[in-house]
């Protein structure tokens, strides 16, 4: 039986659509790479399981593997490449300049018992997981295979289990404090029903920090909708159909879901802010080019992949066991024009009936 071909460089660059050139200054970080271009390559990188070649001398087993996982792909998905590629990013550079080689393997679709699998025996050091669709056992059964680890993108405050994840109460907060600062009392929130970890932290820290802010919540302020662009656009249309009385703002849970809730609204006639105010979640490439420009959280992504690496170094040299390192990374508001007040005052309509909608 003939013995498969090691991938290479110019593999990676027919699979992504760049030249080869592109793809050895993503991998080496070099170069002036648009964000959509990087996250091509690094994606092309994850799903042919591309391990790249390396120059310096590396002892057997200096090799830490990130496992980019999508359960269900509800989240974790090419709208996200960008925020995946910039963990990847992060982790890169660090392993480098430590000394390892980072391998990348996606699973896309497979349940956890094939990623356990693909572990078992395998001559890694150590292993960084994306968390986002883990459930809590995914995590543990990651865990108890007695390898390092460390888990990004999610976070349990209870599991014996290593995490680096974005502080979403934090991030939150300076959501709303935001919207108050601009004289909002009315205040929605665009949650998923997509089950995420993080997901269900910025909902707790919405309800927190409504009350810490001494603001009402409305029940029916608080919506739900699909995680993804096109089910988020679906599920608000549906919203919108039965006259919904829209609050003055929404927090959305991510910026996707902010994307299609935008939509929706402007088939409805709603215009953005002079209708209603609207700040993300993630920063995404697409929140600085739309009109009008989303406001919205970023947290650095290359810096928790950064720090991920740290915490797993850590790990594998230190002599003894050593107890769980879960890091939280603060968040930044970027200020653009789809928050900001345009027409104020109490006596302002927003029934969704009341709106005028678009010529059939």
């Amino acid at each position: 039986m003939k013995k498969p071909e090691k991938l290479t460089i110019r593999d990676i660059a027919v699979a992504a659509g760049v030249s080869p050139a592109t793809v050895s200054l993503v991998l080496n970080g070099k170069g002036e790479i648009s964000g959509v271009t990087r996250a091509r390559v690094l994606e092309a990188v994850a799903s042919l399981n591309y391990v790249p070649r390396t120059t310096r001398s590396t002892p057997p087993g200096e090799t830490l593997r990130f496992l980019k996982i999508a359960k269900h792909g509800h989240t974790v998905n090419r709208d996200h490449s960008v925020f995946v590629s910039d963990y990847i990013d992060g982790m890169s550079a660090e392993a480098t300049r430590r000394n390892y080689t980072l391998e990348v393997v996606s699973f896309e679709g497979q349940p956890i018992s094939a990623v356990a699998e693909s572990l078992a025996g395998a001559p890694i050091s150590g292993v960084i997981a994306l968390g986002t669709e883990l459930t809590e056992a995914d995590i543990r059964l990651i865990q108890g295979l007695g390898l390092p680890t460390v888990f990004i993108d999610t976070f349990y405050d209870v599991l014996d289990a290593n995490f680096v994840d974005m502080n979403n109460e934090d991030a939150v907060y300076k959501v709303l404090s935001r919207f108050q600062k601009q004289g909002f009392q009315r205040i929605g929130f665009v949650a998923s029903h997509v089950d995420t970890t993080n997901f269900r932290l910025r909902r707790d820290a919405f309800f927190k920090n409504m009350e810490r802010l001494g603001l009402q919540v409305n029940a029916a302020d608080v919506l739900s909708v699909e995680s993804t662009y096109d089910g988020a656009y679906l599920d608000t249309r549906a919203l919108l159909s039965t006259g919904l009385d829209l609050a003055e703002c929404y927090f959305c849970t991510n910026d996707v879901i902010a994307y299609g809730f935008i939509r929706a609204l402007r088939e409805h006639g709603v215009s953005i802010p002079d209708d209603v105010s609207i700040i993300g979640f993630d920063n995404l490439p697409q929140s600085a080019t739309m009109e009008p420009g989303l406001t919205t959280i970023d947290v650095s992504k290359r810096k928790i992949g950064y720090l991920a690496v740290t915490v797993l170094d850590d790990l594998i040299t230190a002599s003894e066991p050593q107890p769980p390192v879960k890091i939280l990374v603060g968040a930044d508001l970027i200020l653009r024009t789809s928050h900001e007040r345009v027409a104020a005052g109490p006596t302002r309509e927003r029934s969704a009936k009341s709106l005028p909608h678009p010529a059939e």
